[in-house]
């Protein structure tokens, strides 16, 4: 048997909606730039995932998410190891969340035309 389970990203919103947590495993700077915007969300770095999986509660579905796939799949393995029976792995991370157009939030990318416009606007 596969232990490890896979769920695509509109599979994962609809758990998120039900009450899943999302495990957002990449790092500050990618989340920073883009992150999912999803009311339940944990920011855990793959780095400090075995130091603070704790944070995560076992008794709760969770979907690990990254960018790819690739390191939350990482984190799926590490937290089966510890007892994780209801966490999965989102395939194909933000890219494909992206993608299927769900929710997110974005750094704002400002202009200098628009830094300009607001400058004068105050003036």
């Amino acid at each position: 048997m596969n232990n490890t389970q896979e769920v695509s990203p509109t599979t994962a919103f609809s758990m998120i909606q039900k009450g899943a947590l999302l495990v957002d495993v990449r790092e500050a700077g990618e989340v920073a730039r883009k992150s999912f915007d999803v009311c339940d969300v944990m920011q855990i770095p793959l780095s400090e995932i075995k130091k603070r999986f704790k944070e995560i509660p076992v008794d709760r579905q969770a979907i690990i998410a990254c960018n790819l796939g690739n390191r939350s799949m990482m984190a799926l393995r590490f937290l089966t190891s510890q007892g994780y029976s209801k966490a999965v792995n989102m395939q194909n991370g933000i890219v494909r969340w992206e993608k299927d157009g769900l929710p997110l939030k974005k750094q704002p990318k400002q202009n200098a035309g628009a830094w300009l416009l607001q400058k004068l606007q105050r003036g």
